[in-house]
């Protein structure tokens, strides 16, 4: 039972200090004119977006820096390497996505970091990572706790670090295209990771990163309520590359890679459908969806858009469960 009040405080403390700062942020930015720019193959469908506020991922990030840092000073938490690796990652993928949506911000239009660049900022921060996750002690052992494998991959983890936090990122800012989709399913992977963390009492450490992500789901949900069709503000690379970036050093520093992959299942398969459509149109100059990522595939059938979002999150749900029940149970 302190295990379940710790959770639902959490979250309550996430919701509350989100909604606040959505209810001065949102404002602010409408004010400074932080607005985003609809593409123009999206104008038929969403033109009514066009200049609506964006950088909302500070919404979900500074509540829930804001309440680690308040729950350490009153020794609710302890200050752990591993909680300081999660930090790390969340503050500084959010901060090179702020770089991106700055540019674009300050430039009026859809340009900010180039892809080149924005990768070099993603294999910096996956780097330090390594460095860091190294340095406190974790070993290069890929192991499946629930199928009794581990296996030593040596260097090689170093690079299968450096592919899951990037491909994390990017997919999470490809999912990231319809009012509420990617927010809500970031809710679902996080509460799904927090399960699965408090059942890890093997990892140093363990609970401050399930209360992390249960503040982070709590946040989610304020964020939410300014994110959900119609939106009033976009997350942006600041949130979407905090998130995806986030998801992926959580599973890793709990062994869970495997898991991962089921709760990330909507997120890869909307990354696979954008890398298929590229390769497709590449060597047969022939379109297989009639847009990509997914999520625009079924607009053009004529879907709306909250029955997408709707159904994707539902996916998202079910996958969520296998998982846990995967890691957690089995």
């Amino acid at each position: 039972m302190l295990v379940l009040a710790k959770a639902m405080l959490s979250l309550m403390i996430g919701f509350i200090l989100s909604i606040i700062t959505g209810l001065v942020l949102v404002p602010f930015l409408k004010k400074k004119k932080a607005k985003q720019n609809v593409s123009i193959f999206l104008k038929e469908r969403h033109k009514k977006k066009d200049g609506t506020p964006t950088m909302g991922g500070f919404i979900f990030i500074i509540p829930t820096i804001v309440a680690i840092i308040l729950l350490l000073l009153l020794n609710r938490l302890e200050f752990t390497e591993n909680l300081f690796l999660i930090l790390f990652v969340f503050i500084s993928y959010g901060f090179l996505g702020f770089i991106d949506d700055y540019l674009i911000v300050k430039r009026k239009n859809n340009i900010g970091l180039t892809e080149i660049q924005k990768l070099f900022g993603q294999l910096v921060i996956a780097l330090v990572f390594f460095f860091l996750y190294m340095k406190a002690g974790h070993d290069t052992i890929f192991d499946i706790h629930t199928l009794g494998l581990a296996i030593d991959l040596k260097w090689f983890y170093g690079i299968f670090i450096l592919f899951m936090l990037v491909a994390s990122t990017n997919a999470v800012n490809l999912t990231d295209g319809l009012d509420g989709l990617a927010g809500g399913l970031s809710l679902i992977a996080f509460l799904a990771m927090g399960l699965i963390t408090w059942s890890s009492t093997w990892i140093a450490g363990y609970t401050e990163i399930a209360v992390f992500c249960f503040i982070l789901v709590g946040a989610l949900m304020g964020f939410l309520f300014f994110n959900t069709y119609p939106a009033r503000v976009f997350m942006g690379d600041t949130g979407s590359l905090s998130l995806g970036g986030t998801l992926a050093a959580i599973a890793i520093l709990t062994s869970h890679e495997i898991t991962f992959i089921i709760i990330m299942g909507v997120f890869i398969i909307e990354t696979l459908v954008s890398i298929i459509q590229v390769v497709s149109i590449m060597y047969t100059g022939k379109k297989i969806f009639l847009m990509t990522p997914l999520h625009h595939h079924f607009e053009k059938l004529g879907w709306e858009e909250r029955d997408i979002v709707k159904t994707f999150w539902v996916v998202g749900i079910l996958l969520s469960m296998t998982a846990v029940i995967f890691a957690v149970w089995i």
